[in-house]
């Protein structure tokens, strides 16, 4: 099993922050890479329980992803399961992210532990994932 840490800077408060790593309509801003939009989902880290996004490229091909939400310490920190869907919709492997949020001298930080990926060629993969959708969340968070 692999593991992976991102740390992003951002120029607002810790709350703000939380706020557009957990809630539903900013969620949906930037989840997901560049050039991904996301026609369905149920995407909400404000509760405990159930979610789901499919994903979908400039090509049309769809990437199904679901798990758990296992957490929430509003506005510290939110926790969940993390798994792909192949064609037949059948879940695979599970792995964990944590978005951990604390102060810094620039307003916050944000943390992403992704964990227990198969190998360092999947975590490469989410690395280049959850950079580009931290380039987007960097975009447009006010």
């Amino acid at each position: 099993m692999t593991d992976l840490r991102l740390e992003r800077e951002f120029s607002v408060t810790p709350e703000r922050l939380f706020h557009w790593i957990t809630t539903p309509e900013k969620l949906l801003k930037w989840w997901g890479p560049e050039g991904m939009d996301v026609p369905e989902h149920d995407l909400n880290f404000n509760r405990t329980g159930p979610w789901f996004s499919i994903m979908r490229n400039g090509e049309g091909q769809q990437f199904k992803v679901s798990g758990h939400v296992t957490h929430v310490d509003a506005p510290k920190s939110v926790g969940f399961t993390w798994g792909w869907h192949d064609d037949d919709d059948q879940r695979g492997g599970e792995s964990h992210v944590t978005f951990t949020v604390v102060s810094s001298t620039s307003g916050a930080r944000l943390l992403i532990d992704h964990r227990d990926l198969d190998d360092s060629e999947q975590s490469a993969r989410h690395e280049s994932g959850w950079t580009s959708s931290l380039r987007k969340l960097a975009t447009n968070i006010t």
